[in-house]
């Protein structure tokens, strides 16, 4: 088994190519569905969180405001690499559970869906292909405020806080075209998933497995 890196931009698409790829039956494992679980109340990431940033951060029902979270560590450098420092080893920790789980089931890949994986590159060592979803900047800015209910000049703004797709495009090893129809998109998407399971990168992975398995039997 080895790893796909899927990665894109705000309105871009990236959603819609995760979910072609879970319905062609690769298993995605969501980054984002991974950071709210390891936040969950009674969860260690939790209660360190309400620890150093207060009860002020919660919502009524107990579980982590986020939307007050981001304030707090938007206007703050130092608070933002508090709370990186508390959930990304968890994060990581349970996303490197699901793949294994998804090794000892014998997937060919598994998909890593990760909204920033060119911003803080900390994956990228670890993945044999990584794929880009991109949309032109028009279609990009159009989607985004038929999306979510804004202004041009409030989608620009978003997507100005976000490393360019084009620039994101230029890192990727493939790129899924998402500026046209469903239709085209499922078309490359089809195309992308027959190269990654004709791939022969699984065979190494196995292989390496293997050895370091067998090499730490000697022991």
């Amino acid at each position: 088994m080895f790893l796909v890196g899927l990665t894109g931009g705000i309105a871009s698409g990236k959603s819609s190519v995760s979910s072609m790829l879970r319905e062609l039956g690769c298993p995605i494992i969501d980054a984002d569905v991974v950071a709210r679980k390891v936040v969950e109340p009674s969860t260690p990431a939790y209660h360190r969180i309400v620890y150093h940033f207060g009860s002020e951060v919660l919502l009524e029902n107990g579980e982590i405001d986020r939307q007050k979270l981001g304030q707090l560590i938007f206007s703050s450098e130092e608070k933002r690499k508090l709370l990186n420092s508390i959930t990304h080893p968890e994060i990581h920790k349970a996303m490197l559970k699901q793949i294994v789980f998804y090794f000892l089931r014998g997937y060919r890949y598994v998909v890593l869906d990760v909204p920033l994986l060119f911003e803080t590159r900390r994956l990228t060592q670890f993945l044999n292909h990584t794929v880009v979803v991109y949309c032109d900047p028009a279609t990009q800015l159009q989607r985004l405020m038929q999306r979510d209910g804004l202004t041009q000049e409030q989608a620009e703004q978003r997507v100005a806080a976000q490393m360019p797709l084009n620039e994101k495009r230029g890192l990727a090893n493939h790129v899924i075209e998402n500026s046209g129809s469903r239709e085209d998109t499922h078309r490359q998407v089809l195309k992308l998933h027959t190269k990654l399971e004709d791939s022969m990168d699984f065979l190494l992975v196995r292989v390496i497995a293997i050895a370091a398995t067998a090499s730490l039997g000697g022991y």
